[in-house]
């Protein structure tokens, strides 16, 4: 405990200036991000492509950034892709409160009720995948399919420091220090290799961090949010097809709780990706965007059930199409 409080405390000198707005993703990309109100929330919103309607949850503390090597993906062979900043992150509103787990299902319900898609395939990454899971069981019409990433629900695993900063004092002083070494050193610990997490990559998590209202969302997440949602056997009652990915080498949410959600979703199938942390979806792009668009073309039947994704056989029996 007393290391990870030193390593909040220390990067507390190493604040930096946030790259300027116009340097922000998705500048530079043929991606265009506008602002939508939803729920009385001011979201920053991704709506690109046609078709069957993909909708990217990112996890604690990322943006609609996290997605940027999976909206070409998807646009590019016929699907609509639709990513935000979710409440409290990215260059969303932050309020006061609003952060429950219940409240984040109902804020994508609405989205999907404002950009008139009656029914999605969600993707959701750590934190975003509980939040898709929990769509998906109290509005099972609204999901065609249901794709968990390195998923967070079980209540386990996290880091010591994001435990540590979900203590009410604790907390109020770790969420006030934010620093971009601190920043860096967190992304950095979601990749196998971290040496894969460029310059730019930290600059793009930073941007948001110096908001003055940051902290306070931090700390409504870490004291609302219910990271173990799924417990209790709820898992059990998705009737979404799903498909679970997991970096093999996930050290902040390990591979047994993937598996554990392969075992207890009864239309699912379970897949790691080796050499990959917790941020797979950025780590290791084409590996997950290959598993995601087989799912979405082909259904569970394609998918490399408990096998790394080197290995060539797809021993999946199962078939359902999102």
């Amino acid at each position: 405990m007393r290391g990870a409080v030193l390593l909040i405390v220390l990067g507390a000198a190493c604040r930096a200036a946030p790259i300027p707005p116009e340097q922000r993703y998705p500048a530079g990309t043929r991606f265009h991000a506008v602002y939508r109100t939803i729920d009385s929330t001011r979201l920053r919103i991704i709506d690109s492509g046609t078709g069957t309607p993909v909708v990217l949850i990112h996890g604690f503390g990322a943006s609609l950034y996290s997605w940027r090597h999976t909206l070409p993906a998807l646009t590019a062979v016929g699907y609509r892709a639709v990513s935000f900043d979710n409440r409290g992150f990215g260059f969303s509103d932050k309020p006061a409160h609003g952060y429950g787990t219940a409240a984040y299902a109902r804020l994508v319900v609405a989205l999907l009720d404002s950009l008139r898609i009656s029914s999605a395939v969600l993707v959701g990454h750590s934190m975003g995948g509980a939040i898709a899971a929990e769509v998906a069981l109290a509005h099972p019409d609204r999901v065609r399919g249901l794709v968990l990433i390195d998923a967070a629900g079980y209540g386990i695993g996290f880091p010591a420091v994001l435990r540590i900063a979900r203590w009410p004092f604790i907390g109020a002083i770790a969420t006030t220090l934010r620093s971009r070494w601190i920043t860096a050193r967190i992304v950095r610990s979601t990749y196998a290799d971290p040496s894969k997490v460029t310059d730019a990559d930290v600059d793009q998590y930073y941007a948001p961090v110096p908001d003055a209202d940051y902290g306070r969302a931090l700390r409504g997440v870490l004291r609302e949010f219910s990271f173990d949602t799924l417990s209790g056997g709820r898992v059990r009652t998705l009737q979404s097809p799903t498909l679970i990915i997991w970096g093999d080498a996930d050290r902040w949410i390990p591979p047994s709780q993937g598996a554990r959600f392969g075992r207890e979703a009864p239309r699912a199938v379970f897949a790691m990706v080796p050499r990959t942390g917790h941020n797979a979806p950025e780590e290791s792009a084409p590996q997950v965007n290959r598993l995601l668009l087989d799912f979405l073309k082909e259904g569970l039947s394609r998918i490399p059930e408990n096998v790394a994704w080197s290995t060539p056989s797809l021993r999946s029996s199962r078939s359902s199409n999102p």
